[in-house]
């Protein structure tokens, strides 16, 4: 069994996979997720599942979950507010459609999200949304005190993952130490999903995008 966590990147997508036995086969980057050669079970921290209209639910329920690290978790809003032109027009689209705006880190997401939301229905691996604050809560026990940003956060976050025996390497051309650890948390998560040892928010799952797919962060 080979799972992969998929985090994006500066230079496009990082791909961590995973052996049977949790030990780190593989760490690389691409420019796409076509390119990228994803295994198995597949998590990816980006938003999967759009709705027509309103607020996903298991938005809020990780940043409840997630207490001071629950910023990290940004707000979907509906499809129609993706093609916007720009985030002005995103923002007061946003306002009109729910009575609330959407922040401007979260539409930094757009081109990643859709690029998601376009590989999803084709892929040959099946693919779940996975939040690596919310994985590395659930290898600590409790949200983690320091943010990613922080070399102490990094040094936590490397430590949870060599003690859940997933050993990495200092960088991986291309991306961030920090989209390296989300990568391998999320790694951690599918190997969960395939395993059947994995917590989903909600639970059981109460949306379905306005692609027919179940709305769920899985951890």
């Amino acid at each position: 069994m080979i799972v992969t966590g998929v985090d994006g990147c500066g230079s496009g997508w990082i791909a961590v996979a995973l052996s049977a036995r949790g030990t780190v086969l593989r760490a690389r980057t691409a420019a796409t997720l076509d390119a990228l050669g994803i295994e198995g079970v597949t998590g990816i921290d980006m938003p999967l599942g759009l709705l027509a209209d309103g607020w996903r639910t298991a938005d809020a329920l990780a940043r409840a979950r997630l207490g001071r690290r629950g910023a990290s978790v940004f707000t979907i809003p509906p499809r129609a507010v993706w093609t916007a032109a720009d985030y002005a027009s995103a923002n007061a689209l946003c306002r009109e459609l729910t009575g609330r705006g959407m922040s401007a880190q979260a539409w930094g997401l757009r081109a990643r999200l859709l690029e998601a939301d376009r590989f999803r229905p084709g892929s040959r691996c099946p693919l779940y949304e996975v939040h690596p604050e919310l994985s590395f809560a659930e290898l600590s026990g409790a949200p983690l005190p320091a943010s990613k940003h922080s070399p102490g956060g990094r040094a936590l976050r490397r430590a949870l993952l060599a003690g859940a025996g997933i050993v990495l390497p200092e960088r991986v051309a291309g991306a961030g130490e920090d989209d390296l650890l989300d990568a391998a948390a999320v790694a951690w998560s599918a190997r969960r999903i395939a395993t059947g040892t994995g917590r989903v928010l909600p639970d059981p799952p109460q949306q379905r995008g306005d692609d027919g797919f179940e709305i769920a962060i899985r951890y």
